[in-house]
């Protein structure tokens, strides 16, 4: 036996084709050899932009006294859980099951090589012990002893947890979808409870966007004229767009912060994080213009561009929070660093904005961190605004490329379909809130890219470098499903119309219960699937849950082409939801979206005519933030997928013109056949 992972695509794995340990894949060899050889698995799931991934294999995995003890009693595979997040999701559940406390990376279990059910797990395990945790190497010794004398206990505690998950799989469809409106109520009054008034966000340390939650209550605040609600959502958004979390200087948001009041976060910068935050940020610069979030938008889909996008148009996984070995330190500054970049004048700027005139805030460096609004800064310092704007815009720019001539972070370049697709929707819509076509460009190209290198007709891939590699996961197909569908929105094009249905149908026969509602996690007509468990995904957590994305886009999906077989499938996946929903509401809001578009299907906009003269009639449907509304400009030429209850224009004059149409519940109004007849109508509504 030795260490197969040379032959891996896997960024994250291939850090550890080199360690000692005898590391394989997940796969038939892997799993074979364990059963053969009836020796325990060791599973070590983590990915590469980890700190504590990173931890571990410097003290552990790349010693071999500690390797010489993991292959004598073990067979040791390694997982990336980007690529593998079915694994991820089954033994990060099993590890809450066993150990009653939440997971996390690296997570560490050991599975009986047989049933492949975990009877012991935890995260990382220091090489010497540590707070009441044991040495890993004592730890290894313990299981292997406990796997050879204690067989028949471990039997029977694996058996205790796979009746657990049987009862998990046997949840009660509900016989009606729930109450909208009352579910909506006790999930604002859970997170009211949870919100942090002073520093926004919920909870105190850490704290973590909760974006498909912030998105929620955003719609909520809107649709219902909840002020304590848009509250919550606004000041949430202001302290992490001037907290620590964001990259003042090259954009992007890092994971999450470790401080309730947002300065020092964790380094790693994610794909998914910025994109879902790029559609909450462009909502809410919808809902009223802001120059702080217009500048969160603009820097962070820069930062995509520049450094995060494949020359092909797909876009890169993650930036490491570790460089040179320690966390952080590629984007933190000594005081005289910033000042013998700067000029006089931009260092007292910098240094009032920044609070570099007070403590260091992170192992003596100071991570770029503002508490008052740009407005106080230019006041307190008695500088013209023009002035001020162009010293903050020059000093940035000087610091930046100081800082480019760091050691970068390390980059994940692996391309993931359902993190491309959260970017391609960030994108798409932060190109509407800011109007820059610049990035409904990138959007289309990178679904371009995953229609020609991802999808084969029949089969939608997971990941790609430079060639792709695993069956998609239904996060794949629900987010690039509602992806697309926002593409649409912003610009037709036959080809996504026509991919967003192919995706649907493929959905629906891969991914849906037929018997109960919902949809699996993995594809179920995958006669190759080894889980003993088969998620059916509900709670938001770092990425939106597929249930709740996919319900809301098969509903969009079912007004838009008069297509009863995508309504019935969402409408069942919220009676099987239903249960869930209700024991606790403010876990759920994708799914409470969802819920909402159900119960009260938007409004569709359909605007016809030439593609150059449809731009101004979309501008005013777009008119602020329209959660209950979808507008759709059609252009003539080249649309075979158009829905059946349009009406057909014939005629050579009628396609010379535009003309609009209210939809709703696949009628439509009467044409509409001026921009100001389109104005009077929607304020009407």
């Amino acid at each position: 036996m030795s260490n197969r992972l040379q032959t891996e695509t896997s960024p994250y794995l291939l850090q550890h084709a080199d360690n000692p340990v005898h590391w394989q894949p997940w796969d038939e060899a892997a799993l074979q050899l364990a059963r053969d050889t009836d020796k325990p698995i060791l599973l070590s799931i983590g990915y590469s932009a980890c700190h504590w991934c990173h931890v571990m294999a410097h003290e552990s995995f790349e010693d071999d006294a500690t390797a010489a003890v993991m292959n004598a009693g073990f067979v040791n595979i390694k997982v990336d859980r980007e690529e593998r997040p079915d694994l991820d999701k089954v033994y990060q559940l099993a590890h809450q099951v066993l150990t009653q406390q939440t997971g996390g990376w690296p997570l560490t279990m050991f599975l009986d090589p047989h049933t492949l059910l975990p009877f012991f797990g935890g995260t990382y395990f220091p090489k010497t012990p540590r707070q009441q945790m044991p040495s890993f190497t004592d730890l290894l010794q313990r299981v292997e002893d406990a796997w050879l004398q204690q067989r028949d206990a471990l039997a029977a505690q694996s058996q205790k947890l796979a009746d657990v998950f049987t009862q998990i799989n046997q949840a009660e469809t509900a016989s009606t979808v729930g109450d909208a409106q009352a579910l909506s109520a006790q999930a604002l009054e859970q997170l009211a409870g949870q919100y942090d008034s002073a520093e926004g966000g919920f909870g105190s340390a850490p704290k973590f966007p909760m974006t498909s939650t912030l998105a929620y209550v955003l719609r909520c605040a809107v649709s219902q004229q909840d002020r304590n609600a848009m509250e919550m959502v606004m000041t949430t958004l202001t302290r992490m767009a001037r907290g620590g979390i964001y990259d003042h200087l090259g954009g992007g948001f890092f994971r999450y912060a470790t401080d309730r009041t947002w300065a020092i976060p964790h380094f790693e910068k994610m794909l998914y994080d910025n994109g879902q935050l790029l559609s909450l940020y462009a909502d809410a610069v919808a809902v009223g213009p802001d120059d702080l979030f217009a500048c969160a938008l603009r820097d962070t889909a820069g930062w995509l561009l520049r450094d995060m996008c494949h020359p092909q148009g797909g876009f890169f996984a993650a930036r490491d929070a570790d460089s040179e070995g320690q966390e952080g330190k590629y984007y933190v500054w000594r005081r005289e660093e910033i000042k013998r970049a700067l000029t006089e004048d931009e260092y007292l700027l910098i240094e009032t904005l920044y609070g570099i005139d007070k403590p260091a805030n992170f192992a003596s460096r100071w991570n770029l961190n503002r508490r008052d609004a740009w407005r106080s800064v230019v006041q307190r310092l008695s500088l013209p605004r023009e002035e001020a704007d162009a010293t903050l815009a020059s000093a940035r720019a000087k610091l930046l490329a100081v800082r480019d001539t760091r050691t970068a972070p390390g980059l994940d370049d692996k391309i993931l379909t359902a993190w491309n697709a959260l970017t391609i929707k960030g994108l798409a819509k932060t190109s509407v809130a800011l109007s820059e076509p610049e990035w409904l460009t990138a959007a289309q190209r990178c679904t371009d890219f995953l229609r020609t290198q991802l999808f084969d007709g029949q089969t939608l891939f997971a990941a790609w470098q430079g060639t792709p590699r695993f069956p998609a996961y239904l996060d794949d197909y629900a987010n690039l499903l509602d992806a697309l569908l926002t593409l649409l929105a912003v610009e037709w094009r036959e080809a996504d119309a026509v991919f967003a249905r192919q995706l649907a149908d493929l959905a629906l026969q891969k991914f849906c219960d037929a018997e109960h509602g919902g949809f699996f996690f993995t594809d179920v007509t995958d006669n190759q699937n080894e889980l003993f468990h088969q998620p059916k995904p509900t709670m938001d957590d770092a990425l939106p849950p597929g249930n709740g994305v996919m319900a809301a886009a098969l509903i969009r999906l079912g007004h838009l082409f008069a297509d009863q077989s995508y309504l019935d499938a969402a409408e069942a996946t919220l009676r099987w939801a239903d249960s869930r929903l209700s024991q606790y509401p403010a876990g759920h809001c994708t799914l409470l979206g969802a819920l909402a578009d159900y119960s009260n299907p938007p409004e569709q906009i359909v605007i016809r005519g030439p593609q150059a003269a449809l731009g101004e009639w979309l501008e005013v449907c777009r008119n602020g933030y329209q959660p209950n509304r979808v507008s759709y400009g059609i252009p003539y030429d080249g649309n075979q997928t158009l829905p059946d209850y349009l009406p057909r224009l014939v005629s050579i004059e009628e396609q010379n013109s535009v003309v609009a149409f209210r939809c709703h519940n696949f009628a439509c109004s009467l044409p509409i056949r001026s921009v100001e007849e389109l104005k009077a109508a929607l304020n009407r509504s």
